[in-house]
């Protein structure tokens, strides 16, 4: 598919920008960096501290003059000039010494506003000062990550749930067909079981440790077993610490509400979808990628709700920033799925 290769340039690069985590490809090595879009800054100064990792670590930890912040929201750039200074700091950790006058690309959300587009070719741009800068939507970066032939004349429907949005795609001949976003995703996940927790028992937690509950005990689908675990958090009322038990049951019951944003997300892009091409997802089903994608049993949910098989991806988190990088190996390809500005 990809045969013909451009000259090799060994810092060119293929990024996924996302809303929780940023992942950079460098041509003919792979990932070479996976770290969680987040800085830290010194209050009242657009100076960085850390990012990343260890700027994650921070998050709810920081002391009053350092901010943990996250520049990107809802898949978007959202701070300009953080997101610069993250991107750079992420590119020369992955690439030491070699940030100038790259090829590369950057996926964004399909559906975005020019304005949007702008802004993340401007924080690409002042990162590394590239002699090209594409922008590939994330979800055929993301089909062409896990494998779906997306340059055949059939249909190829991807659901890519990253932490800001989701994005639905129907594919055919190396375009979109159709496409919808939603902006709801992980974080959304992560904010209703901090909302649940506040409810339904007065305990205030943090944005790790909702993360933490989604990953160990969340579920789209009733479980043979059911899951619980004890959570840590500060009650509301004595303003104390506390311990409680929870199980998986009423998380599952906490994700509705954005699971059920998801589903008729999917239900539009499946009603919107031409009948010469339903026909193929009835036999090919559709594929999960991003982060939501391991969710525990959101695959059996989403088949249930649509009568269709759904298939996850087998390296969900990195789809969309290994078909970025296969992009970058076709020139031609590269040009007719991306736009530029470089």
């Amino acid at each position: 598919m990809f045969g013909r290769l451009l000259p090799f340039l060994s810092s060119d690069v293929a990024v996924d920008l996302g809303t929780t985590n940023t992942l950079i490809n460098l041509k003919d090595h792979g990932i070479v960096l996976r770290e969680p879009s987040v800085v830290a800054v010194k209050d009242g100064s657009s100076e960085v501290l850390a990012a990343g990792d260890e700027a994650k670590r921070m998050l709810g930890r920081t002391p009053q003059n350092i901010r943990a912040v996250r520049p990107l929201r809802d898949g978007v750039v959202a701070d300009v000039d953080i997101a610069r200074d993250m991107l750079r700091a992420f590119l020369q950790k992955a690439l030491p010494g070699r940030i100038s006058k790259m090829r590369m690309i950057v996926s964004v959300p399909s559906g975005i506003t020019e304005v949007e587009k702008k802004a993340v070719q401007q924080a690409a741009q002042q990162a590394s000062n590239a002699r090209e800068i594409h922008l590939l939507e994330e979800p055929m970066a993301a089909a062409i990550g896990v494998g779906l032939p997306v340059q055949e004349a059939a249909g190829n429907m991807i659901i890519d749930i990253g932490g800001g949005t989701t994005e639905i795609a129907l594919l055919s001949l190396s375009g979109i067909v159709f496409s919808r976003a939603t902006r709801v995703g992980g974080d959304d996940m992560d904010e209703a079981i901090q909302n649940y927790l506040r409810r339904a028992y007065g305990l205030s937690i943090g944005e790790r440790t909702a993360e933490e509950i989604k990953m160990r005990i969340g579920s789209a689908a009733p479980l043979k077993k059911e899951l619980g675990m004890d959570v840590k958090g500060l009650e509301l009322i004595s303003g104390v610490p506390k311990t409680i038990q929870i199980n998986s049951a009423e998380i599952r019951d906490a994700l509705e509400e954005p699971l059920r944003a998801i589903i008729q997300a999917l239900r539009t892009a499946l009603e919107r979808c031409p009948p010469e091409l339903s026909g193929d997802l009835v036999d090919r089903g559709v594929m999960l990628a991003g982060g939501g994608a391991l969710l525990r049993e959101i695959n059996t949910r989403l088949s249930r709700e649509t009568g269709l098989p759904v298939h996850t991806a087998d390296d969900p988190l990195s789809a969309v920033a290994d078909g970025a990088g296969k992009v970058l190996d076709e020139l031609v390809f590269l040009k007719k799925v991306t736009s530029m500005d470089g």
